[in-house]
């Protein structure tokens, strides 16, 4: 058969299909906002590294192109789930200890490495290759550490806060920044440091009234607050505030579950959660990124788990987890629940050691 064939579908003579498309040629790669005309299955080959690319998800301004090589460094847009282990960062009294447990298989946690200060009810933050913890009672002050994920080992010391002693902030994280917010001395603080370069903090908005032991959420666009104290009463209220810009926070909704403080905070790609705390040691609260509004009820924390106020949160990107927590007796019990329906949570493992006022983070 003569001329030139191309794709030949019916693999007899005489039928000639149409020529298959190539991938795009660039010397760049492409970017989450590369909309491809072609859809899921558009092809990108970087002639300058030689990494090759496929769309597997066709969302404009959120498209996502999968490397085909080993290391699978896939460009994709931000989230705030981690997908290898999940963190806790100080108890109480003090500790500078770092632990993690395994996010792929339940199991008990291990000793990862050390802080520059030991610290009690610090807040946290991270990138896609560190971990931070930000102020502290007992030892931390104001100081920002910072530690490697790929390999074990110890933080190092790359900042302060604003305000020279700041316990029980809520942690929140955005792509580019890590935020503390609230604290005791019983301020309304949000302050914000760079995930990209090392530096100090600074000021970028207020929550509504002073106070501590607030449980920190995170979406792709608003960091979240949600109850805690100060001199006044426990509050239940759910607060938001934009990650694009500095400002103060929005009154969003109320807990379920009342006026409660000492909550873990978790996060899915479309809820924010609460888990433990004082007055509802038990309770998971969660409410939608997508609307604002009250929370719902989840679920349950095990009976295990029952006095898991002060306990440290940490979020896959398919479940949620509160490992340790206070009260009496305190617990080193690691909680998991799902993202994907309400339920209770199970037991999957043990921090090394009884703990409380500690923080956690993702990997």
């Amino acid at each position: 058969m003569s001329g030139s064939v191309g794709t030949n579908s019916s693999r007899r003579s005489g039928s000639i299909g149409t020529a298959a498309s190539g991938p795009t040629v660039s010397a760049s790669n492409p970017a989450v906002d590369t909309n491809p005309s072609g859809g899921v299955g558009t092809q990108w080959a970087n002639s300058s590294t030689g990494d090759f690319y496929v769309c597997t998800d066709a969302t404009a301004g959120e498209n996502v192109w999968t490397n085909v090589d080993a290391a699978q460094d896939s460009i994709q847009p931000w989230q705030f789930g981690g997908t290898n282990y999940g963190y806790s960062m100080g108890i109480y009294p003090s500790t500078a200890q770092i632990q993690k447990f395994s996010f792929t298989s339940d199991g008990n946690a291990t000793n990862a490495g050390s802080m520059t200060v030991s610290r009690s009810h610090a807040s946290s933050a991270q990138n896609s290759t560190h971990g931070y913890c930000a102020g502290g009672g007992n030892g931390g002050g104001n100081v920002i550490d910072k530690f490697q994920f790929s390999t074990d080992g110890d933080s190092a010391d790359v900042g302060n806060l604003t305000t020279s002693a700041v316990t029980g902030a809520a942690g929140c994280s955005s792509e580019t920044y890590g935020y503390a917010c609230g604290g005791d001395p019983a301020i309304s603080n949000i302050e914000k440091f760079s995930l990209s370069s090392d530096g100090n903090a600074t000021d970028s908005g207020d929550l509504s009234s002073n106070r501590m032991a607030v449980a920190g959420a995170s979406s792709s666009d608003y960091g979240y607050c949600s109850g805690g104290h100060s001199a006044p009463p426990r509050v239940d209220i759910i607060e938001k505030f934009s990650f694009a810009s500095d400002s103060d926070v929005a009154d969003v909704g109320n807990l379920v579950r009342g006026v409660d403080t000492g909550m873990s905070g978790q996060s899915s790609a479309t809820y924010g959660y609460g888990a433990g705390g004082v007055g509802n040691a038990i309770a998971i609260d969660k409410w939608a990124f997508a609307s604002d509004g009250d929370s719902t009820d989840q679920g349950d924390l095990t009976a295990a788990h029952n006095t898991a106020a002060y306990s440290a949160g940490m979020s896959s990107l398919t479940y949620g987890y509160c490992a340790g927590g206070g009260g009496s007796p305190k617990v080193n019990v690691i909680d998991k629940w799902a993202f994907a329906s309400d339920g209770d949570a199970a037991d999957v493992g043990d921090l090394t050691a009884t703990l409380y006022y500690n923080c956690g983070t993702q990997y």
